[in-house]
């Protein structure tokens, strides 16, 4: 099977429809047909069950789906990566997540043999994890438990505390410190990838503190946050509070040299 076979499967996989499919790709539709038909043939399985009124995907089918995708992203990665190979890094973070530390970690590589240019790319919450399986970025910086590891090879850096971030105004900001238990009925917000919970949907950090400091929400934010929060805003130690992790995570395959350099600089970089 190759790409272009690949993906006229997962084109039509996701229409569930030939002339749609056929559209997208922007060919004719006989083709396609017959290009699907020749995959059946030589794989030996039906992958689309076909009626006069609708496609839908078999087993083997969905398997095939599930399966093409994540070649295809891991395809569309490598030539990105390849691209960029001994010329610069794209390192991807969202905003003020690096704890402190990424001055620092671009200063240590900058003394390596093997540094380059490093590119830093700021995304949306929970976007890290796409941007470095789609071949985006070569490194990104997660967080522990809150963004998924799959596929990636990680070192961590640094874990602390998470704190309240209140508005100014709020009944708790002067406390010295609260318990999980004080902040009992208080709105969290609604992460991306979460199940709702009757919070605001949140997507950035700008978006955040503003909704905060409109009283719409509170936050637990991991405790070096507080260097970037507005006047409008207080941070509160919750001695309960859960910790997170802060990482630094690449593709599990990735044979770069400069990147093995610059996890080396971040690991170099990190509080012990």
């Amino acid at each position: 099977m190759d790409s272009r076979e690949l993906r006229y499967f997962v084109a039509v996989a996701e229409e569930l429809n030939f002339g749609r499919a056929a559209t997208r790709l922007g060919i004719a539709q006989p083709p396609l047909s017959r290009t699907i038909q020749q995959l059946e043939r030589r794989m030996g399985v039906t992958l689309f069950e076909r009626t006069s009124r609708q496609v839908s995907l078999t087993t083997a089918g969905e398997v095939l789906l599930h399966e093409g995708r994540r070649a295809l992203t891991a395809l569309t990665a490598a030539e990105r990566r390849t691209q960029r190979a001994g010329t610069r890094l794209v390192l991807t973070m969202k905003p003020h997540s690096d704890g402190g530390l990424l001055e620092k970690i671009l200063t240590e590589y900058a003394a390596s043999p093997s540094a380059v240019e490093v590119d830093v790319h700021i995304c949306g919450i929970g976007e890290q994890g796409k941007l470095l399986r789609e071949g985006e970025a070569d490194a990104a910086l997660l967080r522990f438990p809150h963004d998924d590891t799959e596929g990636f090879a990680y070192e961590e850096l640094l874990t602390e505390p998470d704190a309240a971030v209140l508005p100014r105004t709020h009944r708790l900001a002067d406390r010295e410190s609260l318990t999980m238990a004080d902040l009992a009925g208080e709105q969290l917000p609604h992460w991306p990838g979460n199940p709702p919970n009757g919070g605001p949907l949140v997507r950035d950090s700008g978006q955040l503190q503003q909704l905060i400091a409109l009283g719409r929400t509170i936050a637990l934010l991991p405790a070096s946050t507080r260097h970037h929060l507005g006047p409008e805003l207080a941070q509160v130690p919750v001695t309960d509070a859960p910790t997170s992790t802060l990482a630094i995570a690449w593709a599990e395959d990735s044979r770069s040299r400069p990147l093995a350099a610059f996890i080396q600089a971040a690991v170099q970089c990190a509080p012990r």
